[in-house]
């Protein structure tokens, strides 16, 4: 049962708010001074604070309020509180509230508006503890990855991107090739280093080929190498991708534009491991782990003709799908600040632009966009104009439907306080109310 601090000078008051909480089954302990009711905080553990504004006839300033609204922040600032005050005290209630307070009543207050208040805060905070714990067993879970496997340099701190790295971590000791899907820019050829680094072959080279930035007369040569005189322009020969990356891995991007004679001769050396320069009758054998990517929708152009149906089963023994950054909102800033590298500082409304965007790029149009806010932004700090990011791609809805990841990690930044939460995602109270409602987050 959660249990409630009441902290009032009229003991009138306490008993009256006692009586209010249990009609919603609350228990509420009251003290009449600043210095019982620390007292008490050091003694108990509670769930929510109410605090008068003023406790001595002397004064009506409302500064002993403010001081012990200070003291109650500084010790224990996951505790939500309540602050009654008269209509005399609302502007120093209303800064109260943008220094951590979670909401403000006048006096006399309203019954209703009271406990709706309080049944509110009490369920923030009760997600707020479950936040807390849910981020403490993310952290744990990427440290864990850390600690069994090397990240290659990856940044994260979403769910789906951990889900992501550890299903590559686990599959990298298999000698399987492996086929990573997504849009572009998403990071795919991270993971395909992340397999890398934590395969039996991770002292091997890692040679990438892009297939869709060669020409469609070279990619042959540059897969396979090709001898003297085999094409007009080689003048002597030339090794490889396969070559080189004998022992190795050979990460093929852009797997679906890869022409149909490439595709027949790319599947031919995955059963055998063999295949003969362009120009040469030579048999040549490697050892190679395979990885591949691709943006494209692979069925689909088998289906057109367009790519062998033999290779994709070939290729896909393994698929990993990396997900659009907008369904990973949790790494945008951490990626944001790997990308500043401390040379400039990401202000509040910089960061909620950041997170509000669709990022049809993808992390490489983050990247960039993180670039060109060091070179505008100077020596202030960065804010959305020096973002410049393109009004026609942004979800406005992201910035008022925030996901669950995002709510959970801003209650527990805040400590399960809800004026201080709805602010770092740009919500007022109640649209994060509704928000929570929608997610199921208040049950």
């Amino acid at each position: 049962m959660p249990t409630v601090l009441i902290i009032d000078d009229n003991p009138s008051v306490g008993t009256a708010l006692e009586v209010l909480l249990s009609l919603r089954a609350i228990d509420a302990v009251s003290a009449t001074s600043p210095e019982e009711g620390l007292a008490l905080l050091q003694r108990e553990s509670f769930d929510l604070l109410i605090q008068d504004m003023n406790f001595s006839e002397e004064t009506t300033s409302g500064d002993e309020g403010v001081a012990l609204f200070h003291r109650v922040r500084e010790q224990y600032p996951d505790l939500p509180v309540i602050l009654l005050t008269a209509w005399t005290h609302l502007e120093t209630a209303v800064d109260l509230v943008k220094a951590g307070a979670a909401d403000y009543l006048s006096k006399p207050w309203d019954d209703d508006k009271l406990l709706a208040t309080v049944v509110n805060l009490l369920e923030l905070g009760e997600a707020g503890r479950q936040a807390r714990q849910y981020g403490s067993e993310r952290v744990q879970h990427r440290r864990s990855l850390s600690e069994r496997f090397d990240m290659a340099g990856m940044v994260f701190a979403a769910s789906a991107t951990a889900r992501v790295v550890e299903l590559a971590c686990q599959v990298a000791r298999a000698d399987v090739p492996v086929l990573i899907t997504g849009p572009n820019g998403t990071g795919k050829e991270r993971i395909a280093a992340i397999i890398q680094a934590n395969s039996a072959v991770r002292d091997g080279p890692f040679v990438t080929v892009n297939c869709g930035a060669l020409p469609s007369e070279l990619v042959e040569a540059e897969l396979f190498g090709a001898d003297a005189g085999a094409y007009t322009s080689a003048q002597r020969a030339r090794e490889g991708r396969f070559e080189a990356a004998d022992g190795g891995t050979l990460f093929l991007d852009e797997i679906g534009n890869l022409p149909l004679p490439g595709q027949i001769k790319l599947l031919r050396v995955l059963e055998t491991g063999c295949f003969e320069r362009l120009g040469s009758s030579r048999t040549r054998q490697v050892k190679v782990r395979v990885i591949s990517a691709t943006n494209a929708d692979l069925p689909a152009m088998i289906a057109a003709g367009q790519f062998r149906q033999d290779l994709y089963y070939r290729l896909n023994v393994i698929e990993i799908r990396m997900p659009p950054l907008a369904e990973r909102r949790d790494d945008i800033p951490l990626l944001a600040e790997h990308f500043l590298a401390g040379r400039a500082r990401l202000g509040d409304a910089a960061r909620r632009a950041l997170l509000a965007h669709d990022w049809p790029g993808n992390v490489r149009e983050l990247k960039n966009a993180i670039e060109r806010a060091v070179l505008l932004c100077g020596n202030a700090a960065i804010e959305p104009m020096h973002l410049a990011l393109p009004t026609a791609t942004t979800h406005s809805s992201h910035a008022d439907e925030p996901d669950r990841e995002a709510i959970e990690d801003a209650l527990q930044r805040n400590g399960g306080v809800v004026a201080q939460a709805a602010s770092d995602l740009g919500l007022s109270r109640q649209a994060l109310y509704r928000r929570m409602d929608k997610l199921g987050l208040r049950d």
